[in-house]
């Protein structure tokens, strides 16, 4: 009884931005879970087939779609032919975004407003097409990807931090507007992991490997499949009276201040 609560079967869950990365491994929980994966990305046509081509060899059932998620007639456009030609959209991972690394002080209003519009905007436009069919069902799940940058700032990720931090109360002010739908919007806060872009700095004696080993907890970088449990919680009936919360998957750095350069 208690592992049918995270049982996806039936359901179908659009992951956007999940071509590679932690949005990848995401979906691949929620595959293994039982749901059938709509796969967006926006980068090549090449890209996003090598990606579902991937999550088929694994057993999972893909489909992927591409369409630019800041372009709001082409989330209209895709939602509609996602829900017509796979099936309505039960679970919505928010997962697109971007970062760039500029001091404030020297950044250009354009690529801040480019990192805001990826980043919070696009959330908020995929999410209003596609709560209105979970309106309509009376049940749905939206998880939007934040970041420790929802709580916490650190140099020159000023406009990443801006983003994730509004995405943080984006999600607050969906949930309070659509729980009574029967619709749960929460979100997931990664911390530091061990990716194909951390590789180059994920080694020993390089200064933020060093920082991010001492200053977590556990003590290591997390791997992207910790992050499935997660997502597969909040997005099965585990969590139905789960609304609005921020689920921090850090090993621990968001609950300590950190210990001394001379302690052990």
């Amino acid at each position: 009884m208690s592992l049918n609560l995270f049982d996806l079967s039936g359901k179908t869950a659009l992951i956007t931005g999940a071509t590679h990365g932690l949005g990848k491994a995401m979906a691949i929980g929620l595959g293994k879970a039982g749901a059938t994966l709509v796969v967006n990305g926006a980068s090549s046509q090449e890209k996003l087939d090598n990606a579902v081509a991937e999550y088929q060899a694994l057993g999972l059932k893909a489909y992927g779609y591409l369409f630019d998620v800041t372009n709001e007639a082409a989330v209209i456009k895709n939602i509609s032919k996602i829900e017509q030609e796979v099936g309505p959209i039960d679970i919505l991972v928010n997962n697109a975004g971007i970062i760039k690394r500029i001091p404030l002080e020297e950044m250009e209003v354009a690529d801040f407003e480019e990192v805001v519009k990826v980043d919070l905007v696009s959330p908020f436009i995929v999410s209003k097409h596609v709560v209105k069919g979970m309106i309509s069902r009376k049940e749905g799940k939206i998880i939007n990807i934040c970041s420790m940058m929802s709580e916490l700032g650190r140099n020159t990720v000023g406009a990443y931090a801006a983003a994730k931090g509004g995405l943080k109360m984006l999600t607050r002010n969906m949930a309070t507007e659509w729980a009574k739908h029967n619709i749960q919007v929460n979100g997931i806060g990664p911390g530091y992991f061990a990716t194909a872009q951390t590789a180059p700095i994920r080694v020993d004696g390089h200064p933020f490997n060093d920082f991010i080993v001492g200053r977590t907890p556990a003590g290591k970088w997390g791997d992207p499949d910790d992050l499935q449990g997660a997502a597969i919680f909040l997005s099965s009936k585990a969590s139905n009276f789960v609304n609005g919360q921020i689920v921090y998957v850090d090993g621990g750095i968001l609950a300590t201040i950190g210990k001394p350069a001379n302690e052990n």
